[in-house]
């Protein structure tokens, strides 16, 4: 989301806590996919949301992993003994006139529900992201268990927006409240609600920490593509967008580069997408004589459509005819404009048709890559 607010805001990420429930292991510098905790919620910043941003770490820590090119500027405030001393010590940090506080333990945030809670928050009303309890409820005293009614009940999560000096003045009075709306309210303020995200959740136990690295583990998946073309006098002979000097080219309805056809096959397999002959039908005039590399750039926004990048394709090339491998280098700077590529020119040792100099055939292999659910 690109849009932009006329409000000034800063994002305090609160990461002062002492890691208890986690075996004392500061989990908000704790690695997922190779960045700490903290950094997920600031990487999800744009300048268009948010102003500056305000990390809140432990007294006598350090913080690493800090990006090279800030797109929001990042500032450093330490924590106290309580959550309330920390989101304190974040809030006089800021400068904006409003302010989103998020625990660092909460990696998953969007830009979505920034941007809704943004919206929902004024000069006399802070709003709190929720989502209504889904699990039985349970009160247990001593030995005695009691059921409890969860209609109307709903879980608070973070980011919580607010009037800045406002909010400043409600955690200062009510230094015991569990989080920042509560505060809020025993002041007698106005709180609005907009609806939480499942994949907000936060890491607290172990066993969450393992929910998380699940979800950014990524799918890599490896496709496989063939094409064969018979060569014939009078055609341009192209393979992976260059032109190849010989007497014969290859026969079909586009350029017929063997090529790129059979590497767009193998990209088009590994995403799990119709291959080429029926997203290019030579019975569709548009395709006549077509720039196979431009059916490439189509193809490759097709699968960053659905969320994958190519991450290497390697591709064999029988023929006998003409002789290739001056071509080689060539080929693969050509292709290389759109991902990692490798080729192999080998002779059909006077074996079929392509030994026979009638036709030239390709294999291609694709390695796919798509990103954790949660990116």
């Amino acid at each position: 989301m690109s849009e932009k607010h006329e409000k000034s805001v800063s994002f305090v990420i609160v990461a002062g806590g002492k890691g208890s429930r986690m075996g004392g292991e500061k989990k908000q510098f704790m690695l997922l996919n190779g960045r700490p905790l903290w950094r997920w919620s600031y990487d999800i910043l744009t300048p268009e949301c948010v102003k500056e941003s305000i990390l809140v770490i432990p007294q006598g820590s350090e913080v690493n992993h800090v990006p090279e090119n800030l797109t929001v500027p990042l500032k450093i405030a330490y924590g106290g003994k309580e959550r309330a001393e920390s989101v304190l010590n974040g809030l006089k940090e800021a400068s904006c006139d409003y302010v989103l506080v998020h625990d660092a333990a909460r990696p998953f945030l969007s830009l979505n529900l920034i941007h809704s809670l943004i919206d929902a928050t004024d000069e006399t009303h802070g709003a709190v992201p929720v989502l209504p309890v889904s699990d039985a409820l349970k009160k247990i005293d001593g030995d005695n268990i009691s059921c409890i009614n969860r209609d109307g009940l709903y879980i608070t999560q973070t980011p919580q927006s607010f009037p800045r000096e406002k909010l400043i003045e409600a955690v200062s009075k009510n230094p015991g409240a569990k989080d920042e709306a509560e505060a809020w309210k025993k002041c007698g303020h106005e709180l609005r609600h907009v609806k939480g995200e499942r994949l907000n959740f936060k890491v607290t136990w172990p066993e969450d920490m393992i929910i998380a690295r699940a979800l950014t583990e990524g799918i890599t998946r490896t496709g496989t593509g063939y094409d064969i073309h018979r060569l014939v006098p009078e055609r341009k002979l192209m393979l992976g967008g260059i032109e190849i000097d010989s007497p014969l080219g290859l026969l079909g309805h586009s350029d017929a580069d063997l090529l790129t056809h059979s590497v767009m096959d193998a990209i088009l397999g590994a995403a799990g997408l119709p291959d080429i002959g029926n997203l290019f039908p030579a019975s569709d005039e548009r395709f006549r004589g077509a720039d196979s590399i431009e059916l490439l750039r189509e193809v490759m926004r097709m699968i960053s459509a659905e969320g994958w990048h190519v991450e290497f394709v390697d591709a064999v090339v029988k023929a006998q005819v003409p002789r290739l491998n001056a071509y080689r280098e060539r080929v693969i700077e050509s292709m290389k404009r759109f991902f990692e590529f490798n080729v192999k020119f080998k002779s059909a040792e006077h074996i079929d048709d392509s030994g026979d100099g009638l036709s030239m055939s390709c294999w291609s292999a694709a390695t796919l890559r798509r990103e954790c659910m949660t990116c």
